[in-house]
């Protein structure tokens, strides 16, 4: 509960909230002056928002060289810790963990179940999404799409990057968060299999046939995304 009431009240000033979400999007190494130019406040201040950040587990920080001589910098990024917040408490990795043992000792049988769940969700989540927003897929245009696939896997906290090649209808894709970091290790073949079948789900669902490329995986060593190339039949 301490530890709660520590990250409530460090959450709660708006500007070190807008600057914890800065460091998510960012995907790199952030510095004090960095944040300061972007926020339109003093070195000092900066600091103190990076500090209580850090002193939360938010982000963490490490000492460096710029190459351009001087002292090092500090550079801050963003904790590999979870953070979560529920009242009353409720342990959903631990049920999470079950559920993947009890699909494991499945073997093959438990692992395709899995990549069909995840290709059903996959495609209800782009159809939930259109419908929130009272769209009709035939209205929209290739651009529109990418947009909405965008906003999806930004609603499901991946932090996406996504560029797309018109002339080619070629997408590339990537995601900097995994939001199974934590079961990946233990689970990687069957998660990493289900989570490629819900991103083709939402990408057959707006386009149709495509092609799933993956390019590269965060569960390899110096990894930091998981990026795909997607080709619009």
């Amino acid at each position: 509960m301490e530890q709660t009431l520590k990250i409530t009240s460090v959450l709660s000033d708006p500007t070190r909230f807008s600057i914890y979400q800065y460091v998510t999007k960012r995907h790199a190494d952030v510095t004090v002056q960095e944040i300061a130019d972007q926020f339109n406040i003093h070195a000092n201040v900066a600091r103190l928002h990076l500090t209580k950040l850090e002193d939360v587990n938010m982000v963490v920080s490490e000492t460096k060289k710029t190459g351009k001589g001087g002292r090092p910098s500090r550079f801050y990024r963003l904790s590999d810790e979870v953070v979560s917040l529920q009242f009353p408490y409720r342990d959903y990795q631990r049920l999470a963990e079950m559920c993947l043992e009890t699909i494991a000792s499945f073997g093959d049988a438990g692992n395709e179940a899995l990549k069909k769940i995840g290709y059903k969700f996959g495609k209800e989540s782009a159809k939930n999404f259109l419908v929130r927003l009272n769209y009709n897929l035939e209205d929209l245009n290739d651009e529109e799409k990418i947009k909405y696939i965008e906003q999806i896997a930004s609603n499901q906290g991946l932090n996406p990057e996504i560029t797309f090649n018109k002339e080619e209808r070629q997408v590339s894709f990537s995601i900097f968060n995994c939001t199974f970091k934590e079961a990946i290790r233990d689970y990687s073949a069957p998660l990493c299999s289900m989570h490629y079948s819900l991103l083709l789900g939402i990408f057959e669902y707006l386009f149709g046939k495509v092609i799933l490329k993956e390019e590269q995986s965060m569960k390899n060593e110096g990894c930091t995304s998981c990026s795909y190339t997607t080709i619009i039949l």
